[in-house]
């Protein structure tokens, strides 16, 4: 059971009382009679042969409120995809699985980079992209929820409280971001969102003064959750990165597009547990090395765009002050981890921290030599006015490869 404290300027809606799902369900059956749901999964090919997936679509199988399931399929080849349509046959919802590197797709992909529209790099922000468009393309769905393949810990609760703040009628949220306790097989986990996102947040503050923007990233209790819901109509308007900026730069969208009482964020899992990424020190192209550069480099160009201007002083205070802040959160955490019976190894996180304060300082020195970087992919109302009938051509696609590889 969570506290009712409401902090920084984003609603939170706590799991208070432990509410029976059946009595959850049963509402937004309810609810999906005026307003549809659907869930989007962006999945690689690889998930299918974990443990975390099979599972998920065990508990999804169990679901009856949702109008369609859009899967977005990567990394897979031509018996891959047939493999995926059977992995997938048990779920009793309308489902789609879009083969992200079948021919059709990459057919649609080249037309979109000839128009300059396409993403420009493979990724999950890529993946779920097109799921979106393809969302909107079949219009089956007012209510949207998209949550990650590889959660070993997934129950279909997690669905229920993440999708109910936008399927009511009565409330006005058109955006629910998804949080919970990185806690699991007696250790604390989330060290990017722990050990970068919030202490680097606390030093921008501290460096650069007060900022609206600032305030708001730091109301999230887990801001790098893979796990949010919305209304459809903010797929139109939104710019998603390509890159590990994801989750940072989808709340960036919102707070852009939507008053602060339209977004909320929603305790969904009392147990969370998923595959953790290597540190990768010696790689800045990947694991966590590669993602703490490209979540810093999304908040700089947010914070650049609000009219900040950046130096190469600047980011060295910065990497400074975020060091400091960063080792007494350590304590903090460790502290936490004892009182609580849980291991927390100090040498490992002041590892990561040191990598981390060294990838701020590359992030911040890319972004000054290349400030006009588009990481963003165009919005869907923009690739619409460019090629009217793409969700068409998406549909089209979609449904033949359906009907050519589904035996």
């Amino acid at each position: 059971m969570t506290d009712f404290y409401q902090n920084g300027i984003i609603t939170t809606l706590h799991n208070l009382n432990q509410r029976p799902l059946e009595e959850m369900e049963e509402e937004l059956r309810r609810f999906s009679k005026v307003r549809p749901m659907a869930l989007v999964l962006p999945s690689l090919y690889s998930e299918l042969e974990g443990e975390a997936l099979p599972n998920i679509v065990k508990h999804l199988s169990e679901v009856n409120y949702l109008s369609e399931i859009v899967i977005g399929l990567d990394m897979a080849d031509e018996s891959q995809y047939r493999k995926s349509l059977e992995f997938f046959r048990p779920l009793k919802q309308s489902y789609k699985v879009l083969w992200n590197d079948g021919p059709r797709l990459l057919a649609l992909d080249k037309k979109l980079q000839d128009e300059g529209l396409a993403p420009m790099e493979r990724g999950k922000g890529r993946n779920v992209w097109y799921c979106l468009g393809y969302a909107l393309a079949s219009g089956k769905a007012q209510s949207i929820a998209l949550h990650d393949c590889d959660i070993v810990t997934y129950d279909r609760g997690l669905l229920a409280r993440l999708i109910y703040p936008v399927a009511n009628p009565n409330f006005n949220y058109e955006f629910c971001k998804g949080y919970y306790a990185r806690v699991a097989n007696g250790k604390i986990h989330g060290r990017v969102s722990r050990l970068l996102v919030t202490p680097l947040i606390r030093a921008l503050k501290k460096t650069l003064g007060h900022s609206d923007y600032l305030e708001y990233i730091d109301s999230f209790r887990y801001p790098l959750a893979g796990e949010f819901s919305f209304r459809t109509d903010v797929i139109n308007d939104i710019r998603i990165p390509s890159d590990w900026g994801l989750e940072i730069g989808v709340l960036s969208e919102l707070n852009r597009n939507y008053a602060n009482n339209r977004l909320c964020q929603a305790d969904i899992s009392d147990a969370y547990d998923h595959k953790h990424q290597d540190l990768s020190p010696e790689d800045a192209q990947a694991g966590l090395s590669k993602m703490s550069i490209d979540i810093s480099k999304a908040l700089f160009r947010k914070l650049a765009t609000n009219g900040i201007v950046f130096s190469s002083e600047t980011f060295r205070s910065i990497k400074a002050t975020y060091f400091r802040i960063a080792l007494d959160f350590i304590e903090t955490y460790y502290n936490d981890a004892k009182m609580n019976g849980l291991d927390l190894d100090i040498h490992s996180e002041e590892q990561a921290v040191e990598m981390f304060a060294k990838n701020i300082l590359t992030a911040g020195q890319n972004f000054l030599d290349n400030p006009m970087e588009k990481p963003f992919v165009p919005s869907w109302n923009r690739v619409i006015s460019a090629i009217p009938n793409i969700l068409d051509l998406l549909n089209e696609a979609v449904e033949l490869d359906m009907q050519e590889f589904q035996s």
